[in-house]
């Protein structure tokens, strides 16, 4: 293990910056750098920042080339607030399979006490594949704030995906057996046989 995060020594992040400006050039992208540090600290290999504009299908397609490259957790930054060309957690709906929805809520209390519009954030959370796919907002602060609550739970996330630990799934050909998986709580590891 190595990083602040308990992360896997071979962790690879993707950042995604979501953002007309930017991607035009009449805007530095100020995030998707602070982000992508901030990860790297935590002890992400990382990739990025990719710069795309507020377009639905360009922001489903750089999040699934980041998963298709092997990124363990993609995060972006921007696009999540109530203006029109806001589309980001759309698009991430696209593309997750599963929703963490207490680390999205985590999120946004993150950033309540200090900045109370906060909670106007629609960013998302959720599984695809084995990546985690997480939005923040747009703001530098939006972005230290997400990684503040981040870094102590992405590397039991990255690991619960990997399939490490009580959660490993089981495999009932070993054991003669077949069909099945998992268990009525969805953690792949049968129950004890009863009296």
């Amino acid at each position: 293990m190595s990083g602040a995060a308990g992360l896997p020594e071979d962790a690879r992040a993707s950042v995604v910056t979501v953002s007309d400006r930017a991607f035009r050039g009449s805007y530095s992208d100020r995030s998707g750098p602070v982000l992508a540090e901030g990860l790297a600290a935590l002890g992400f290999a990382v990739d990025g920042p990719a710069v795309v504009p507020d377009e639905r299908e360009q922001i489903a397609a750089a999040l699934r080339a980041a998963i298709a490259a092997g990124a363990d957790l993609v995060v972006t930054t921007g696009g999540t607030g109530l203006a029109p060309r806001d589309v980001t957690p759309e698009a991430t709906a696209e593309v997750i399979e599963r929703a963490v929805p207490g680390l999205a809520e985590a999120l946004r209390a993150a950033g309540r006490a200090k900045v109370p519009t906060a909670v106007l954030s629609r960013g998302l959370a959720g599984v695809a594949g084995r990546a985690l796919v997480v939005n923040l907002p747009g703001s530098t602060g939006g972005v230290r704030d997400g990684l503040a609550v981040l870094g102590p739970v992405v590397g039991h996330a990255i690991d619960q995906l990997r399939g490490a630990g009580d959660h490993r799934a089981v495999d009932h050909r070993a054991g003669g057996q077949g069909g099945g998986g998992s268990d009525a709580h969805g953690t792949g590891v049968e129950p004890a046989a009863g009296p």
